[in-house]
C-alpha cells in the first residue's frame, strides 16, 4: 500500500461510518408501499455534507433515484449500485427497527444489512477521496435506486435513461460494484429472476354433481406438478459458483365456496434464472408443457403472464475488476474470495442493459442478516467495505 493511499484510508473513522449508517437506517423506506424519500433524503443530506454532488430524477411520485458523483479526469469511471428501499419491518423486533442500536460491535436496525450500511460505506469511501483531493483517471458515482425489493423501477428507469443518450454523451465506465451484502466476498456470478402470474379458468357448477364443472383448482393442481417437475430436472445441472435454476410456487388463490366447483385459480411462481436465460422463452415452454400434458381444453383454459424479470450476469475471474477487488480486500486484512449468488440484485441490469462489468461487495450477511428480525451489520465489516471502496477506486482509476 502507497503512502498516499494510507492518507486516504486513515480519513475513513469508525465512528463517523457508524453513525452514518445509523442516520441511514432511521431514514427508513420500506417497500412495499415504496417509502423512499425520507431515504433518498437522508443520503442527500449526507452528501452534500461530504461535499459530494448529487442530483435526483424521480421514477414515480415521492420515489426518485439518486446519483452521487464525485469528479474526475476524463476517463472511465467506477459506479458504485445500491438501492434506497428496505423491506418492511414486520413484527417481533426487541426493539423500534427504524431506531437502530449499536452494541456488541453491531448495528441493528431494519436496512443495516441490506443495504444501508453498503450506502453508507460507499459514500464514507466517496469522502475520503474527495478530502484527500487525490487525481482520479475517471469520477466515482454512488447510484442509489428506488424499489429495488419489489419491481425495480427505479433500475430499469436509469438504465433506459442511459441508454436513450446519444453515444457521444453516455458515461463511460471501468467497472460497476453492487453494495448488497456479500460477506465481503466478491460476487461475481449472479442468478437472475423472473416471476410468473399463472391465471386458470374453469366452470362453476354445484358441488353435488362437480361432473357438471370443470375445476380450476384441480388443474392448477395439475401446472403445479409440472413446476415441481422441472424444478428437479433443473436442479440435476448446476453450474459452478450459483447452482441451478429453481421454481418456487409463492401464491394460490381461488374457488368461491366448499359447494361449489372453482371456476377460477391464481398461481404466483418465482423462476430463478441462470445468466442468459430468457424468461420468455421459458414461459412458452411452460405453455407447452401445460398443453402437451392436456390439462388445457374441454372446459379449462390456462393464461402465463410474465410479471417480472431481473436478469443475471457473470463476470470473468481473471477480469481486471475482479483482481482489483481481490487486491483491495488483502489490502484491508480481508482473505479474497470469489463466489456466487443465488439470490438476484440490480447489477444485472447494468452488465446487460449498459454493458458494464459488474462485482457485487457488501458488508454482512444476505442469508444470515437480512430481511430478518433484529437485522444487524458489523461495524468491522463497514469499516472494511469502506476501505476497500476507497483502494478499488484509487487503484481502478490510478
Amino acid at each position: 500500500m502507497t503512502a498516499a493511499e494510507a492518507r486516504v484510508l486513515e480519513r475513513i473513522d469508525p465512528a463517523a461510518l457508524t453513525a452514518l449508517t445509523v442516520q441511514f437506517v432511521n431514514a427508513g423506506g420500506e417497500n412495499p408501499p415504496g417509502d423512499e424519500q425520507g431515504s433518498v433524503d437522508a443520503l442527500t443530506i449526507a452528501a452534500a455534507a461530504a461535499g459530494l454532488a448529487s442530483k435526483t430524477e424521480e421514477v414515480a411520485p415521492g420515489r426518485p433515484n439518486l446519483t452521487v458523483d464525485l469528479p474526475g479526469g476524463k476517463g472511465p469511471g467506477l459506479m458504485f449500485l445500491g438501492h434506497s428501499d428496505v423491506v418492511p419491518a414486520g413484527t417481533g423486533w426487541t426493539g423500534d427497527p427504524f431506531a437502530a442500536t449499536v452494541a456488541g460491535g453491531r448495528i441493528t436496525g431494519r436496512g443495516a444489512c441490506d443495504m444501508k450500511g453498503g450506502l453508507a460505506a460507499v459514500l464514507a469511501a466517496m469522502s475520503a477521496l474527495r478530502e484527500e483531493g487525490v487525481a482520479l483517471s475517471g469520477p466515482v458515482s454512488l447510484v442509489c435506486t428506488v424499489d429495488e425489493e419489489d419491481l425495480d423501477l427505479g433500475i430499469r428507469a436509469y438504465v433506459a435513461q442511459e441508454s436513450a443518450l446519444p453515444a457521444g454523451r453516455r458515461r463511460r465506465w471501468a467497472g460497476c460494484v453492487v453494495a448488497e451484502p456479500t460477506n465481503l466476498e466478491t460476487v461475481i456470478a449472479c442468478r437472475g429472476d423472473a416471476y410468473f402470474r399463472i391465471r386458470v379458468r374453469g366452470v362453476p357448477a354445484h358441488s353435488g354433481r362437480p361432473e357438471d364443472g370443470r375445476n380450476a383448482i384441480d388443474a392448477a393442481a395439475r401446472i403445479v406438478d409440472l413446476i415441481r417437475a422441472d424444478h428437479a430436472a433443473l436442479a440435476a445441472a448446476p453450474e459452478d459458483l450459483i447452482g441451478a435454476g429453481t421454481w418456487n410456487v409463492g401464491t394460490i388463490e381461488g374457488g368461491q365456496a366448499t359447494t361449489t366447483v372453482p371456476a377460477h385459480c391464481n398461481l404466483t411462481a418465482d423462476r430463478r434464472l441462470l445468466p442468459g436465460e430468457d424468461p420468455e422463452a421459458i414461459r412458452v415452454e411452460l405453455v407447452r408443457r401445460i398443453e402437451a400434458a392436456g390439462i388445457t381444453g374441454d372446459g379449462i383454459a390456462v393464461e402465463v403472464e410474465e410479471a417480472m424479470f431481473m436478469p443475471g450476469f457473470r463476470t470473468a475471474a481473471d477480469h481486471p475488476l475482479t483482481a482489483a477487488a481481490g487486491a483491495a480486500l488483502r489490502a484491508v486484512g480481508r482473505e479474497p474470495r470469489l463466489s456466487g449468488w443465488t439470490a438476484a440484485c440490480d447489477g444485472g441490469f447494468i452488465d446487460r442493459d449498459l454493458g458494464v462489468p459488474t462485482v457485487v461487495l457488501g458488508p454482512g450477511d444476505l442469508n444470515a442478516q437480512a430481511h430478518q428480525v433484529d437485522e444487524r451489520v458489523e461495524v468491522d465489516d463497514l469499516l472494511a467495505a469502506a476501505r476497500a471502496y476507497a483502494l478499488l477506486a484509487l487503484r481502478t482509476l490510478a
